[in-house]
């Protein structure tokens, strides 16, 4: 939903969501505005990643998930998809040593063997170097759809089932949860929409279950530090019920 932002609240840092996903749009739109080539957009928006990874870790967020490059998106202009490729190789290679400093893991979700071989290479390099890094996990959903995740994962249980290492009683709720890419993380507390749009658009559909919604009008390369926190008090201030009567905000969700 959609809110007044103007708020002097300060915000309660003993009510931070445990985990923020945020579906980056509008780089695109961004670009058009100012009459600029589409990879104008996306490379503003990589500098509007580093400054809410930055800021996310320092305001005690435990996992960051961004819808950096959906399964559909292989349907784009081969030259857009070709650049964003190499952006995507740039920002993994430059925001190495940041990671570290900043004792953030970086974990990717969704089809990374579709990548290509180059930016593999430098995101297998970066996985390992940050892998028992321990203040925030930074999910960078890459390929990454939803219906693609859950049927892998339905296809993973049926296969263990065929090989009677399950049996159908086994399969339940948190069984699934554990084939999902997002394993041993805790569900979205909350997501966040840049560019107005009202759609998840395949992302985290099972995860986003009880996960509350936010819709900011702001291009993604003008989302800003003061915009994120603006969003955060605004979901300090909903009550979380999860279909109970009453269920107040804490951070774990």
């Amino acid at each position: 939903m959609k809110s007044n932002l103007k708020n002097d609240v300060p915000l309660d840092l003993e009510k931070i969501p445990a985990h923020v996903a945020v579906i980056m749009d509008g780089n695109g739109r961004w670009a058009k505005k100012k009459l600029m080539n589409r990879v104008k957009g996306h490379e503003k928006g990589s500098q509007t990643v580093r400054t809410i990874v930055t800021a996310s870790a320092r305001l005690g967020i435990n996992v960051l998930t961004l819808y950096a490059f959906s399964t559909e998106n292989w349907g784009r202009p081969k030259a857009e998809v070709t650049a964003l490729m190499m952006l995507l190789k740039k920002f993994i290679v430059s925001e190495r040593d940041e990671l570290q400093k900043n004792n953030i893991r970086l974990n990717i979700i969704g089809q990374k063997y579709r990548l290509p071989e180059d930016v593999q290479k430098e995101i297998d390099i970066t996985l390992e170097l940050t892998r028992n890094n321990t203040r925030m996990i930074l999910n960078l959903a890459l390929s990454y759809g939803s219906r693609e995740e859950i049927t892998s994962a339905v296809k993973n249980i049926a296969q263990k089932i065929s090989s009677k290492a399950l049996c159908v009683e086994d399969i339940t709720q948190d069984l699934i949860s554990d084939h999902l890419y997002t394993r041993g993380q805790p569900d979205p507390d909350l997501i966040i929409r840049t560019s107005g749009e009202y759609r998840l658009s395949n992302f985290l559909m099972w995860q986003a279950a009880y996960s509350e919604i936010f819709i900011s009008d702001v291009l993604w390369p003008d989302f800003s530090e003061d915009v994120f926190i603006e969003i955060l008090k605004d979901y300090q201030k909903r009550d979380r019920r999860f279909g109970k009567i009453e269920c107040s905000i804490s951070n774990d969700g």
